[in-house]
Order: C-alpha cells, then structure tokens, then sequence
C-alpha cells in the first residue's frame, strides 16, 4: 500500500520533464519479513528530483559529511575501510537516525558505514538480512529481521496492525504520536535545509505539525491487488488462476504480493469493503487470467436532522451493511464504492465534493476541516496595525487563483473570503466538469466561484483582468512539484500572495526556493532577452500537516509574500 498519494486537490496543470540526478506483544520484539539476496530487485532507475531516492542519498551523504568531519577531528585521516558483509548475511546494527523516508540509518558496530534499515527508530539495535550494496552512494540497503535492544522511543504495545514490518504502507506504529509529529517537523526541517538552496535566515522556524484527528481508520481510499496466474503465455489462451492468490499490497523493495486480510488505518466502511472484496475473489478467482487492481473508495450520503435526537432513515438504496455516523446536526450513511467511474461523495463541514470514485481526491477526510480552516486563516495577509512609514494606500486583496484545482478544494471553501471572485484552473476537463458541479452543489454562482480549463503556457494569459496586487495564488501540484516554465509564469505575473501546498515538501521547497531568489527575464517580440526584473518572494511562514499517521508522510503549507523593492 502507497501510504502517500498525491497532493490534496492536486490537478493535473501538465509539467515538463525535470531532470536530477505481526504485531507481537508481550517480551518477543516481532519478526519482520526478508527475502533472498538479488531476488524480485527493482531494475535501477535514473534518480528524480524530489523522489525516495534523492531524498534518502541526501540524508545518507549529510550522516556521511557529519561522520567524516567527527572522525577526523577525533582520530585524523580515515583509514582503510572494513570489508562488508556479504549479501544475504545476517548482522547486527545500531540506528543512529531516521532519513526522511521513514527508514532508519544504522551502523555496524566498528563500522562507519551505512545501512538503511525499515521499520527501525533510533536507539534500536535491530538484526537485518544485508540485501544490496550501493556502492557508489556509500550505504547498504537491508531487510528488517527483528529488534535485538529496543529503543526507549519504541513501544510494540502500540502496533494495531498485524502486518506491521512486512507491509510497506507503515513505518511509525511502534511510535508515540507527538514523536510521530515531532519527527515530521524535523523532515520538513531538512527538505528545506536540502532542497531549497536558500541561506538559513531567508528560512524562517518551521511551525510544528499539525495532527489528524484520527490517527488509525482515517484512509479513504485503498487499492489491493492481486497478481495473474504465473505460467500464462504472452499469447494465446490463458488459464485462471487454481486457487485464491494472494490479495493486499506490494510490501517493500518486492514484487510479491503480501495477502492482507484488514488495515486498521483505513475507515470502517473501506475496511468492510476489502473484506467483501476478498470475499467476492475467494468465489471468483478462477475467472481472472490476468492480475487486477480494487478500487475501495469511501462514499457518503448525509441526512440532517431535526433535532439532536432525531433518528434518520438511510437514503433509499442504502445497503444495510452502510456505516452510521451521528452528529447532532445529521447523519452519515458511508459504503464503499468499486466502480471507478461511480461518483463519490465526501462531505467537509457544511461543504460538499463529488468526485469520480477512481479520481484523486484526499484520503484522509479527518483533517481536511482543520486543513482549509487552516488555509483560511492565513491565505490573507496579517493585518496589524499600520507601521509608522506604512503605504495606507495598499490594495486589499480581492481575487484568489487556484492553480492546479482539480474538483475545486480551495477554490470552493475559501471563496467567501474574496471580492473580487475566485477561479479554479486545471487542464483537465473532467475535473474542471466536477468543479463546476461542486460549485453550484455549494450554492455558489460563477461570479464568486468559476473554473477554467487552461494549459500551463495559457493560465496567468487567462486571469489577466485580475491585479496582481489584488491577488493570492494557491499553488497544489502534483508529487513533482511545478516545473521550471510555471514558475517563469508565475514570478513574471508576480502576485502579492502564494500559499504553496504541496504533497512532497522536498520539491516543495525546491521550488519555494526559486521564488524566494527570484527574477524574471524580459523578451522582446523575437524572443531576445530585453532586460531582467526583480521579482522576489520572502516566507512568511512553513508548516507541516499529518495527512497519514502511522507513515513518514508529511504534507507542506508555505506562505509567501512578494516583496516590493
């Protein structure tokens, strides 16, 4: 299970390509899985920005820095390293540090070299199986074995679910909460510190991580699958498979599928879904000649109610199996939906968003109401009271432009703050189709709230009526971050204010970082450079958001404010 989707409300503006280098209690620590040196490798890819991968090789080359320069002042010039372990073996090593991935870094005792070790926390001393050497990176990745010493962080008491070390869509369920949070602080911390190129004081104190009301039964939307029947010819016919296969999720660095039979992070309704799921392939098996992927996706329908103790019926059609859920104000009758192409329902406060069940909306709901109110209180200049010196004269600001709508998040809860109107952009006709729907489902006209379908080149061309004095922009892009042409736009319309969220704050602050040293080039009509203009941002402020508890996720809010000079 990919415990991280992409960003909330992330759309789909096009980007051009970048370039980048079980549970166990009691006094038994539980076992973790491994597998054979060299079996089900992933074929190696080329690093992309703000992927695992670059984000754990700069975690591993800052331990590494900060090692070199202890041991040489400790003991002067670094010997001849030790040979390593061989491959498959089984050692015995120290977590020194997470990376920013949820994986721990650990050392061999006598040794200063790396190993990358899940579902450990520092102060552990865990067995690993050695799996592959990267040599030209300087550390090794290995499986989890079992806990030898615990950590005083650890607790395996707190472990909710049985898969917990074989399935890959957890790292932290052995951890306090706060530590949970405390620990996505201090990546976000680093994701500036080694993405954003900016000088320490242009950074300001990142804020402290704001929590999921649910920290387990909070997932929305889940997609086991399964594996074809092995053997199958490319072509011709195919045979089904002869017995149920495993059905669940990828557990990490393997191609075989971990059959799982629950999630304890995903809501009740999801949760009846996948048994109902398992139960439809425990009777249907042999009909597949090919591996499929199941959509379980939450919906919901919401009856008010009169009073407190009023007891609404379920809607017409609603299963029996449906999930209640009492308010004082209504009801919530939740099922599970595996059509694709069905539409969901979710409901945040009084705001409602339709959505195609197979279509990225946020996965976790619980936090989604202190998120925007979040949003809401910050996508407005602070208003003190005026500073000797200060312009009285400066416009208010009036507009809002949703980049990246997708089914129209921000646009629609935060278009009461504005004036002047709000409009959502996205490439994609189909979310821009549900937009408009969630709009007018919300009781708002095209004069508060309207959306546009636009390609990158053409978005800032399509709100030129709007000031960009007058004007915030909320940026939400997808796990890559913008690319290098959108932010060109985006400096060269110089809006007052950017609220900046983002699913993957590695790139996040890659691209903050572009704004904050910022200028813009100037052509002329051939294409010829004319002259450059300044056109810088300063950060207000940063925070983290816990959209996946019991993960290494974190999601960023960046507020910038343009800087005039």
């Amino acid at each position: 299970m990919a415990a991280a989707q992409s960003a909330v409300n992330a759309g789909s503006v096009p980007q051009t390509p970048q370039t980048s280098s079980q549970k166990q209690h009691g006094k038994r620590p539980f076992q973790g899985h491994h597998r054979k040196p060299g079996k089900y490798r992933k074929k190696e890819k080329p690093v992309q920005e703000g992927s695992h991968e670059e984000v754990l090789l700069a975690d591993v080359q800052a331990l590494l820095a900060s090692q070199k320069i202890t041991d040489e002042a400790e003991n002067g010039a670094a010997g001849e390293a030790a040979p390593l372990p061989e491959e498959g073996s089984e050692i015995e090593v120290d977590v020194v540090e997470l990376s920013s991935t949820g994986d721990g870094l650990a050392k061999q005792k006598g040794s200063d070299h790396l190993y990358v070790v899940p579902f450990s926390v520092p102060g552990d001393t865990v067995k690993i199986k050695v799996y592959r050497h990267n040599h030209n990176d300087g550390y090794t990745t290995a499986d989890f074995v079992s806990v030898v010493k615990p950590s005083p962080l650890r607790d395996d008491s707190r472990i909710q679910c049985p898969y917990f070390a074989k399935c890959s869509g957890c790292q932290f369920q052995m951890l306090d909460y706060a530590e949970q949070l405390r620990i996505k602080k201090n990546i976000v911390v680093k994701a500036y510190r080694n993405f954003s190129q900016l000088p320490p004081e242009l950074v300001p104190e990142i804020l402290d991580t704001i929590g999921s009301p649910l920290q387990y039964g909070y997932r929305t939307k889940l997609t086991p699958h399964f594996d074809g029947p092995r053997g199958n010819p490319r072509r011709g016919p195919k045979k089904g498979h002869e017995q149920m296969p495993p059905f669940g999720f990828t557990p990490k660095n393997t191609r075989k599928v971990l059959d799982i039979e629950d999630c304890p992070i995903a809501t009740e309704a999801v949760r009846k879904g996948l048994a109902d799921e398992r139960a439809r392939l425990a009777v249907e098996y042999s009909k597949y000649t090919k591996g499929a992927t199941i959509l379980l996706r939450e919906n919901t329908k919401r009856v008010p109610k009169s009073s407190p103790s009023d007891i609404p019926k379920p809607p017409d059609g609603t299963p029996p199996t449906a999930v209640r859920v009492d308010t004082d104000t209504h009801t919530d009758f939740k099922t599970c939906i595996t059509d694709q192409n069905a539409t969901s329902t979710e409901y945040i406060d009084s705001f409602v968003f339709t959505n195609p069940a197979g279509a990225f909306f946020q996965n976790n709901n619980s936090i989604l109401s202190p998120f925007t109110a979040y949003i809401r209180q910050h996508i407005l200049p602070p208003s003190p009271s005026p500073a000797p010196g200060s312009d009285p004269t400066k416009k208010p600001i009036r507009y809002l432009i949703d980049a990246y709508s997708g089914s129209g998040l921000f646009t629609i809860t935060q278009s009461s703050l504005f004036s002047g109107g709000s409009i959502g952009i996205d490439i994609a006709e189909k979310s821009i189709a549900f937009a408009r729907r969630n709009a007018a489902l919300n009781g708002l006209d095209e004069a508060q709230c309207r959306f546009l379908a636009a390609d990158a080149p053409e978005l800032f061309k399509s709100v030129s009526a709007y000031d960009p004095d007058e004007t915030v922009v909320v940026l939400d892009p997808p796990r890559k971050g913008c690319d290098a042409s959108f932010l060109r736009q985006l400096l060269a319309y110089a809006p007052r204010r950017v609220v900046y969220v983002s699913c993957n704050v590695h790139t996040q602050a890659r691209d903050v970082g572009v704004l904050v040293r910022g200028q813009v080039e100037e052509k002329d009509g051939e294409g010829e450079m004319k002259k450059k203009r300044n056109v810088r941002y300063a950060i207000e402020s940063i925070r983290g958001f816990d959209f996946f508890p019991q993960t290494g996720h974190v999601e960023g809010v960046a507020i910038l404010n343009r800087i005039d000079e």
